[in-house]
């Protein structure tokens, strides 16, 4: 699931949205997880709202706290995010927005999301 919002939105006002859009998670047999157990955000998300939507849907929040606590704890769980988004950033199209049309946007984000994933797995096989 590929979500977009405005360039000068802040990224908490979409944490909602990006935490119910998790798909089903595959694993033993019985009665499949819905979520994960817990979610690493940095210090952009220290917001209550944020903090009580993971809470009221079982996940344990792992935010860093602003003013309080240091984002390099982070480092190990944030390189994963920075990782992906170079990976977008590597199509030009993607780098700067050029498409005024949201349909075509999301297109090339998902054809740019298909063609990562067919890397990653040919790299495997």
């Amino acid at each position: 699931m590929i979500l977009v919002s405005g360039a000068n939105r802040h990224d908490s006002k979409m944490f909602e949205r990006c935490v119910d859009a998790i798909p089903a998670i595959a694993g033993l047999s019985g009665r499949p997880r819905k979520r994960p157990a817990k979610l690493h955000a940095d210090k952009g998300y220290d917001f209550k709202r944020c903090r009580t939507h993971l809470r009221q849907r079982g996940i344990i929040g792992r935010i860093a706290r602003r003013g309080v606590e240091s984002s390099q704890r982070l480092g190990k769980h944030r390189w994963v995010v920075e990782r992906t988004h170079s990976w977008f950033a590597g199509f030009g199209k993607l780098r700067i927005r050029f498409e005024r049309r949201l349909d075509i946007h999301e297109a090339l984000l998902k054809l740019a999301a298909a063609i990562i994933c067919a890397r990653f797995v040919d790299r495997w096989c």
